[in-house]
Order: C-alpha cells, then structure tokens, then sequence
C-alpha cells in the first residue's frame, strides 16, 4: 500500500502536472470518445495511448467506461472494459489477455489512511488475470489480485485474492466452486455445487 502526502484531508495528493494531465484527460475523453459507437473502439484506443495507458494487442473499451488515471492503466490483447465500468486507477490497474470487466464493474485502487488526521491517500494495484471475467456492478478492492480463469459473480464484494480458475460470489465474495477445461476456448465447466 502506497501513502501519500498531504498536507490536510482537503489538499490534493497529485502534482500540478498531474492535476493538468487529470483535468485533459477528462475533457478529452468527454469530446472525443464518451459518444463514440461501439465500432470506433480503435479511436478510443488512440485516445489511451495518447494519456498514458499501456495497451496490448487490441483490448476493447466501451465509450462509457470510466478511466481515472489513464496512464495507470494496463490491458492486454482482448481484454474488455464493458459498459459503464469503473477503473478507478488511482493506483496500477492491469487486465490480463481475454479478462472481461462487465457492465457496471468497479475496479478502486485507492482508499484512505483513516488513523492519520489528515486522511492521505492510500492506492494498491490490482490485477487481473488472463480470461478472468469480473461480473456486473462487482467491486474490486484494492491491493486485490483476480487469478487465471476466475469469475467475480455480479456485485460482489472482492476483499481477498481470488485463486485461479474459482467462482466467488458474495459481499465480501466466497468460493463458489471450481472451474475446469480451458479458460480462453469457451468450453468452461464447472465443478462442485451446481
């Protein structure tokens, strides 16, 4: 967990270039991207690139997804940042080849010191895995890791490490069952309670 400094509970933990980049960054989204059709996901893409992001291969981006730091973010070949999802990437955020983060989906890399008056800053990365898929109006804490295959069941609360090829579901989320079969082929099948 990362801690920043502030000077009050008020004060911003960001940098002035930082601030600048924040303010760009939320315009330019809003004037060129937030109206964009879903076929026109390559100049969202550009747009990303052009903040920061780190992108792999062809990810998709709705043009209603929320990225707060663009330049924290990371996404592989096929991952997907689904209608309305929150990356709230105060801190790293990184989703793996082929993970899905559904509708509505939010992804918090930040929280707050709360034994300290003024309240700083605190951001831990998350990351998740390849062919991951990260239910509706779920939320990921931070710090949190998603492993290889897992599924997040639709708003469920993640406040540990989810192990590979698991679905979890619930506030906070438990273990579900197994996952078996390979993930990125679509022939999924699950093992336990069904």
């Amino acid at each position: 967990m990362k801690t920043y400094r502030q000077a009050s509970a008020y004060a911003s933990p960001w940098t002035r270039r930082e601030q600048i980049g924040i303010l760009l960054w939320e315009y330019c989204w809003m004037l060129f991207c937030s109206w964009t059709p879903k076929p026109f996901n390559s100049w969202r893409l550009f747009w990303l690139r052009l903040f920061g992001a780190h992108l792999h291969g062809t990810p998709f981006v709705h043009q209603r997804a929320r990225i707060q730091l663009p330049w924290h973010l990371t996404m592989h070949d096929r991952a997907c940042l689904g209608d309305r999802a929150n990356a709230y990437s105060l801190g790293s955020i990184e989703i793996g080849v082929g993970a899905t983060v559904a509708q509505e989906a939010y992804l918090c890399t930040g929280t707050h010191d709360f034994t300290s008056e003024n309240l700083p800053l605190q951001t831990a990365p998350i990351r998740i895995g390849a062919g991951a898929f990260i239910g509706l109006r779920a939320v990921v804490l931070p710090g949190i890791e998603i492993g290889v295959g897992a599924v997040i069941g639709a708003s469920s609360v993640v406040t540990k490490d989810v192990a590979p090829n698991t679905v979890v579901a619930g506030n906070p989320c438990r273990v579900l069952r197994l996952r078996t079969g390979p993930v990125d082929s679509g022939k999924v099948e699950l093992r336990g309670d069904e």
